[in-house]
């Protein structure tokens, strides 16, 4: 039998993680970027292929160029720490799950660190440049970057969570037939 609070405690958790697009200068420490590796590593995979590969960037100058290409990844600029997914480019209905689901996790395992992250994508001439950028092969599929960092508090609660942005349950679901 479960624990109800303890469940309470990581449903909570699970409700708390936000898109962070404003950091802190200060850098992410070792420790908790060795974590975030460790949950990528043993993140579920189709078939457990586990195909793909991770590009950590701490260079100032990177993410913020990175920032600039072709899609959504502006909150990089100012992350001290950016992560490029790198996915073995083979399938892409399973890597598009897989990656979405990886993703999701580092972000899970950022904030367990009270870091902030946010997903940016990158897509026509960005995924390209962004090969080219950080010597991934040309075979690579590379969409999706990661930003973490400490929040800035002051730029978060200049944008407080607002309850009424998301849907009501019964707005999007429906019990044994859609209609």
């Amino acid at each position: 039998m479960s624990d109800p609070t303890a469940t309470q405690t990581q449903i909570a958790f699970l409700r708390r993680l936000r898109a962070v697009r404003e950091f802190l200068p200060d850098p992410v420490p070792a420790a908790a970027i060795a974590d975030l590796l460790a949950v990528a590593r043993w993140t579920g995979t189709a078939t457990n292929r586990q195909h793909w590969e991770l590009v950590l960037v701490e260079d100032r100058e990177t993410p913020r160029t990175l920032s600039g290409l072709e899609g959504y990844a502006a909150h990089l600029a100012g992350a001290p720490l950016g992560i490029v997914l790198v996915m073995a480019g083979k399938s892409a209905e399973q890597e598009t799950f897989d990656e979405g689901r990886l993703a999701e996790r580092i972000m899970l395992a950022a904030e367990a660190h009270h870091l902030g992250s946010c997903i940016g994508w990158l897509r026509g001439a960005g995924q390209e440049k962004a090969k080219h950028l950080l010597g991934i092969p040309s075979e690579r599929l590379v969409r999706t970057l990661l930003s973490i960092g400490y929040p800035d508090e002051v730029a978060r609660r200049a944008r407080p969570l607002n309850p009424d942005a998301r849907k009501p349950t019964e707005a999007f679901v429906h019990r044994e037939r859609y209609a």
